[in-house]
């Protein structure tokens, strides 16, 4: 996950704690829309 933080630091502009809120964020979401992939989701950004 360091990698993304990292990216969206550079090329979003982010703080590391904007970052880090932005993922937790897109996670969320995407856990809601298909709870299915949960546990690929979680394996893809590190459990929260």
């Amino acid at each position: 996950m360091q990698e993304l933080i990292d990216k969206l630091k550079a090329e979003a502009g982010l703080t590391d704690e904007q970052a880090k809120q932005a993922i937790i964020t897109i996670k969320k979401f995407v856990v809601e829309k298909f709870p299915m992939l949960e546990g690929a989701i979680d394996n893809v950004f590190g459990g929260e």
